[in-house]
């Protein structure tokens, strides 16, 4: 169970008691070129999978799946809007109305000079709807508990969460990483189901350092022989004695600490983040060994997140709407979990 550093879950609620419950729109890292070979579509998805809406836009527009690009994997029991390109050289774009239902609709369409990547987006904006609150005994929300809620999420506001990988990345039935320990052993797999499974074991050790540094109450603030990156950049340095100014940049979310996203080579941090993070990998050496000779490098990534923009509204006497926005790679579950638990909710 992954601890809170707010505190104990404060209720539980249905999460996703219906599509629109859970609403994620990306936030674009470029914007359209307005020319090229490529069209862009702003779409909006219901009761679909990435994957879905990738194989009607190949039945679509007759292309192979290489010919579309899209940034990221977005939940199918949710109201998701994100971009995806079609490779169309010298050709126009079939009619719409091929491809809409009511599970999907085009918003916008566009020209565009290249393939969409993957992890091409800025972040990712929620509007989420918790229903049927409820104290942590059974009891319906009352004034006390409403306060307890809205200081909660201030909380959040100020010291954003911790950047945990979210259950998504650990499969349905949370044995990816059980998985990853056969593969490494040597079970065949094909090639999508050892991507997803090298993910899910560098997801375990990450999330393992970052639960350490929760436990001990320094997962936002930097500690010796620390490794900075920079706000909505990947880019990261040190790790360099401590000094006034950087923590204060580090309070300022100007700069986060890092955790390991593991692989081959040293670790980068030193001292004591060097110290916590070797205790992680000496624990599971099957999964480290198993990484390192998949050939995948040392990287790092941020431990926390900032819920930008959050803000909160009691649509009704047990229903609680939050809207905030995420960095791209970071998880709604992640935010969640800081006021009702791991799972979110029921």
């Amino acid at each position: 169970m992954s601890a809170s550093p707010f505190g104990p879950a404060l209720f539980a609620a249905r999460v996703k008691a219906t599509p629109w419950d859970f609403v994620v729109e990306e936030i674009a890292a470029e914007p359209a070129s307005g020319q090229g070979e490529h069209l862009l579509l702003w779409i909006e998805k219901r009761g679909l999978a990435t994957t879905d809406v990738v194989q009607r836009l190949c039945r679509w527009a007759d292309v192979p799946p290489v010919a579309i690009g899209y940034a990221g994997l977005k939940d199918k029991q949710a109201v998701t809007r994100q971009r995806f390109t079609v490779h169309l050289p010298g050709r126009d774009a079939p009619a719409r109305e091929a491809l809409e239902d009511e599970g999907l609709r085009v918003l916008e369409s566009t020209r565009h000079a290249r393939k969409l990547p993957r992890g091409g987006l800025a972040g990712n904006a929620f509007t989420l709807t918790l229903r049927e609150l409820r104290g942590p005994e059974g009891s319906a929300p009352d004034d006390r508990l409403r306060a307890a809620v809205e200081a909660r999420l201030q909380a959040i506001a100020r010291c954003g969460v911790p950047n945990r990988f979210g259950v998504q990345r650990f499969g349905r039935f949370g044995d990816n990483v059980g998985q990853a320990r056969r593969m490494f052993a040597g079970a065949k797999v094909g090639r999508e189901t050892r991507s997803m499974l090298l993910s899910a074991a560098r997801s375990e050790l990450f999330n393992r350092v970052l639960e350490a540094r929760v436990a001990d109450g320094r997962w936002a603030r930097a500690i010796d022989g620390e490794v900075f990156m920079l706000d909505g950049r990947k880019s990261v340095f040190g790790p360099e004695p401590l000094t006034p100014e950087l923590e204060a940049r580090v309070a300022a979310f100007d700069l986060h600490p890092t955790g390991p996203l593991w692989g081959r080579g040293a670790l980068r941090t030193a001292g004591e983040a060097q110290a916590l993070e070797a205790a992680v990998a000496a624990a599971e050496p099957d999964l480290c060994r198993g990484l390192e000779d998949a050939g995948l490098a040392q990287e790092r990534r941020a431990l926390r997140a900032r819920a930008e923009g959050l803000a909160w509204a009691w649509t009704a006497a047990d229903a609680l709407e939050l809207r905030f926005r995420l960095p791209a790679g970071s998880y709604a579950t992640a935010v969640l979990a800081c006021l009702c638990g791991e799972s979110g909710g029921d």
